[in-house]
């Protein structure tokens, strides 16, 4: 064979690989923060990668307290690039991402939690109280709890992105600067 063409093969292999472990790693914090919703509520601050990191003290009024990363989370958080946190206001779970460079890392709750199992629907645009624009849906496994998520993305300017992919192009061409705060909400329906 030719020597061009066996490098080739060689990184295609590598590449594919490579991105179905990511998509495994991505997966398996999924699945973590999908289940640790029941999980009770620690009194650990979160993890904090990528150096200091202050978290909000609240959300439109109502205080937030921290809950602890698992395992697979802190295992993600350590390649994630900028910072990551759970907290709760009592009701709601709270996914922050501090994003510092445009990745392929940040995805959409959808696709996560229907490789959790769960069914996707309702999926639509929504402004809040505050008139921030959210793309939200309902999650519901069979037999299951429903659960309502929200998602969105700002960027250092006050832009919002409600699709992760606008997002990352808008990121990677330059167009949106970070530091990006994305949000991802699951309140019980």
């Amino acid at each position: 064979m030719l020597p061009w063409l066996d490098r080739w093969l060689a990184n295609r292999f590598v590449h594919r690989i490579a991105h179905k472990a990511a998509f495994a790693g991505v997966m398996a914090v999924c699945a973590t923060l999908s289940l640790a919703q029941n999980w009770p509520v620690r009194a650990t601050a979160p993890l904090e990668t990528g150096g200091f990191h202050e978290w909000p003290a609240e959300w439109d009024g109502a205080p937030l307290r921290p809950l602890a990363l698992g395992e697979v989370e802190q295992r993600f958080a350590q390649r994630f690039p900028g910072a990551i946190a759970r907290l709760t206001d009592g009701e709601g779970v709270f996914v922050l991402r501090q994003v510092d460079r445009p990745t392929r890392m940040l995805h959409p709750a959808a696709d996560c939690y229907r490789a959790l199992g769960y069914q996707i629907t309702q999926v639509r645009l929504e402004r809040d109280a505050q008139e921030r624009l959210w793309r939200c849906f309902a999650a519901q496994r069979k037999k299951g709890q429903t659960l309502r998520v929200c998602e969105r993305i700002v960027d250092a300017e006050g832009r919002a992105f409600t699709d992760t992919s606008a997002w990352y192009w808008s990121a990677a061409a330059g167009d949106s600067q970070g530091p990006w705060q994305a949000v991802t909400v699951a309140r019980p329906m």
